[in-house]
């Protein structure tokens, strides 16, 4: 049989050698491997303010899951030293101070210790976007591209969720549904560990990520 009218069969290979030889880092090949079975890592970043552009992570919280059950003894949790410092507004929200993250890792170090953390696994966070995009701006300048495992949006999840739980025909007029954090957990009945920690971020998202699942099965 022609393999040039089976693109499905050599494509995956092909990009996958294709984005080994671009990166020149043969040691995150496994980022490119298939992904172990029903496993994922959900992720959170603290970061100096809200602008991708120019604020910086100064945290990253990870945590495995595995099936249903939340790893919590496979977890990741860095401390990152910025450039430009921690104003005054950052620390009132993640109560990490200059010289607390003054001793954290550099970022190119953080990055390799989140890499071979995650490995192939999909990643699952809330509001993910913005957590993957400072990510990719650290990971860019070393590897030449961003993380190129797929992502799960609980917030996502959540809201087909409750589209789900609407009767079929009143769903084009259903109100517009509350995908704040806090509404989300307190809906799903999962409890709320103090906010702007990494690692209670992930844990939380995490929880909501095994809820929902369960819910949809």
């Amino acid at each position: 049989m022609n393999l040039l009218l089976q693109p499905q069969r050599w494509w995956p290979a092909l990009k996958r050698e294709w984005l080994i030889y671009h990166l020149g880092h043969p040691e995150f090949r496994f980022m490119f491997d298939p992904p172990p079975e029903n496993e994922w890592v959900s992720l959170d970043c603290e970061t100096t303010g809200l602008n991708v552009g120019k604020d910086e992570i100064i945290s990253i919280g990870a945590v495995r899951i595995v099936g249903n059950r939340i790893m919590t003894s496979e977890r990741l949790e860095l401390l990152v030293r910025p450039e430009r410092g921690v104003s005054a507004e950052s620390v009132k929200i993640h109560r990490l101070r200059e010289q607390d993250v003054a001793q954290g890792l550099s970022i190119d170090e953080a990055m390799k210790q989140l890499l071979r953390f995650i490995g192939s696994r999909p990643l699952v966070g809330y509001f993910l976007e913005f957590d993957v995009a400072m990510i990719n701006k650290a990971l860019f300048p070393m590897l030449g591209q961003g993380l190129p495992q797929p992502k799960i949006e609980v917030s996502g999840l959540y809201y087909d969720y409750k589209f789900r739980q609407q009767p079929a025909h009143t769903r084009q007029d259903m109100p517009q549904i509350d995908l704040r954090f806090d509404t989300m957990m307190c809906d799903l009945g999962l409890p709320v560990r103090e906010a702007h920690d990494a690692l209670n971020d992930a844990v939380m998202a995490a929880l909501a990520f095994v809820k929902l699942r369960q819910l949809k099965g």
